[in-house]
């Protein structure tokens, strides 16, 4: 076993999609300053990449990959459920979204090395009506995924966090029907973190049991 030791006078390096907003509060709550931290941004089209080359020591995963290399710890946090739609999109308006109402539209691929398993929870294959979710579109990065949203009637079951990074013709509009997410950290199981890594997780997971 290996022992990865943080980066950047001591910074931890934190692998996040998306947004890093809500890596900051996590940050936050568990007491740390944000100079402890170092966010490594990764693609959902490869998520575990940079975690395998050693670019970080751990990463915000939403639901367990099951990756056998992988180890994923305690909910640090949770995400609300969010459909991401244009704002010429016939459900802008609206204040919250109903995920038997997405089922009107076509919804996006899993992409590239993405769990499948975890695209299940992330884009429902069926509503709980049993209404297919039709995954039609290609997802690959963040802008693409913006631009196909604001060029046709397609809709991304996503997050609420996302709402911090999005341009303002991409609505970030709840889903009260799905559960919210559990996020958490992951890292590779065959590496030991070192010290301070292990007690930022620590507090972190404690900070989400208050």
């Amino acid at each position: 076993m290996t022992t990865r030791t943080p980066t950047a006078r001591g910074a931890i390096r934190l692998g996040v999609h998306g947004s890093p907003h809500l890596a900051s509060r996590i940050v936050a709550a568990a007491g740390h300053p944000e100079t402890a931290v170092q966010y490594v941004p990764y693609e959902v089209a490869e998520p575990f990449a940079p975690l395998r080359a050693g670019a970080t020591d751990i990463m915000i995963v939403k639901y367990d990959p099951l990756e056998p290399d992988i180890a994923v710890g305690d909910p640090v946090g949770w995400d609300g459920r969010a459909v991401l739609v244009g704002a010429h999109h016939p459900l802008a308006a609206r204040e919250s979204v109903s995920i038997e109402d997405v089922a009107d539209y076509d919804g996006f691929r899993c992409p590239g090395d993405f769990p499948a398993n975890v695209w299940d929870l992330v884009v429902p294959p069926h509503t709980p009506r049993g209404r297919a979710i039709r995954r039609t579109h290609t997802m690959t990065t963040v802008p693409a995924l913006v631009d196909r949203l604001r060029s046709s009637l397609a809709t991304h079951v996503s997050f609420q966090s996302l709402d911090a990074v999005l341009p303002p013709d991409i609505r970030v509009i709840p889903v009260p029907d799905l559960p919210s997410s559990p996020v958490a950290f992951a890292w590779l199981r065959d590496v030991e973190l070192s010290e301070c890594v292990r007690q930022f997780m620590t507090d972190a997971e404690r900070a989400a049991r208050r």
